[in-house]
C-alpha cells in the first residue's frame, strides 16, 4: 500500500465503552496517509486502515488532510485544525505534530496569506524568510516592503521586510507576522522563523517535532 501526503495533528477524546463507566482516553492521530492513519489510543499507537476499528474507535476514510473515525456509533470528521473532546467541542489548545524526515528536516504544510505553502521550521531564523518568487506566488508586494540586504553564500543580496496577512500551521494561526523577502531564488523552501515560532510551544521527541498553543 503506497501511502502520500503525510500531515499529523494531536486529538483528544473522551470516550464510552459499551456498558462500562465513562473512561478519559487520549486519541491522537500521529499521521495521515491515503485510505490509512497511524493512531495513539491511550499511549498505544495502531496504524489502521480504512475499515478497521481499535477499541471504540473505527477509522472509516482518510487522506493527507483529514480522517473520518467512527465513535459509538457517531462518525466525525478530524482535520489539522481540530481538538475535540468526547462532546466535540472545540478545546482551548490546538496541537500539531510534524515528523521529522529522512533529511533530518521538519517540513510541513502551511496557509500563508490563505495560500497553501510548504515550510521548513527554522528555530535558528530570526523571521521568515521567503524568497522573491515565493512572495510573487503569494500576492505579496515586497517591493512596497523596507528595503534591507542579507548576507548569503553567494554573497550580499537585496531583501525587503514585509508583514504577511497570517500564518497557519495545523490550525495554529498567527496574524500579521513579520517576514522578510530575499531577492532571487534562495532560500529554495520557505523558513518558518521566529516571528511565527514565537507564539507556540515547541516540543521534540522521538523524531516528533509538537507546535501547540493555548486560545
Amino acid at each position: 500500500m503506497k501511502y502520500s501526503g503525510v500531515t499529523a495533528v494531536v486529538l483528544a477524546l473522551a470516550m464510552l465503552f459499551g456498558g462500562q463507566s465513562v473512561l478519559a482516553q487520549d486519541v491522537q492521530v500521529q499521521a495521515l496517509f491515503t485510505d490509512a492513519a497511524m493512531l495513539k489510543i491511550s499511549g498505544t499507537s495502531k496504524m489502521l486502515k480504512a475499515g478497521q476499528s481499535f477499541g471504540s474507535v473505527k477509522l472509516i476514510e482518510a487522506n493527507s488532510r483529514v480522517a473520518v473515525i467512527e465513535l459509538n456509533g457517531k462518525r466525525r470528521e478530524l482535520n489539522v485544525s481540530q481538538r475535540i473532546t468526547g462532546n466535540y467541542e472545540q478545546a482551548k489548545i490546538r496541537q500539531v505534530s510534524i515528523p521529522r524526515d529522512s533529511a533530518m528536516q521538519y517540513i510541513v504544510q502551511a496557509t500563508i496569506n490563505g495560500r497553501a505553502m510548504k515550510v521548513l521550521v527554522d528555530t535558528g531564523a530570526n523571521v521568515i524568510a521567503l524568497n522573491s518568487e515565493h512572495a510573487t506566488a503569494l500576492g505579496v508586494d515586497f517591493s512596497a516592503g523596507i528595503p534591507s540586504q542579507v548576507i548569503t553564500a553567494s554573497g550580499t543580496v537585496d531583501a525587503w521586510v514585509v508583514n504577511l496577512d497570517s500564518i497557519d500551521v495545523g490550525g495554529i494561526r498567527v496574524d500579521n507576522v513579520q517576514a522578510s523577502v530575499v531577492g532571487g531564488t534562495h532560500p529554495t523552501m520557505i523558513l518558518l522563523g521566529m516571528t511565527y515560532l514565537q507564539h507556540v510551544q515547541m516540543q521534540e521527541k522521538d523524531g516528533i517535532l509538537m507546535l501547540s498553543r493555548d486560545y
